[in-house]
């Protein structure tokens, strides 16, 4: 029995990883933007966003991190100093801006 009371004792496994994600969408039109490339850096991690314009890195350092988004036609978008929270999901929406010619 006391050999129960110290396994039900001992201190909880707290995650160590945090999550981001977002939402990419056209600022002119308000649509998402699909074939969207997402980096985080440090560490270069790369993803697409999907068709409705939604990306997410999990299991990531709870850090601080530059995020940057690059699309064909649009201006590249960077939001730096981003630090998420262990066991959190840090949620980003970014309006990209297409280029003047």
């Amino acid at each position: 029995m006391l050999a129960t009371l110290f396994v039900a004792c001992t201190p909880e496994d707290y995650d160590h990883f945090a999550t981001i994600t977002g939402t990419v969408i056209d600022g002119e039109t308000g649509d998402a933007l699909g074939g969207v490339l997402v980096t985080l850096l440090p560490g270069g991690r790369n993803i697409y966003t999907g068709s409705d314009g939604f990306f997410q890195f999990n299991e990531i350092d709870a850090d601080r991190y530059d995020v940057q988004a690059q699309k064909d036609g649009y201006k590249d978008w960077r939001r730096n100093n981003i630090t998420p929270n262990a066991g959190e999901t840090y949620h980003l929406s970014i309006n990209m801006e297409k280029k003047t010619k």
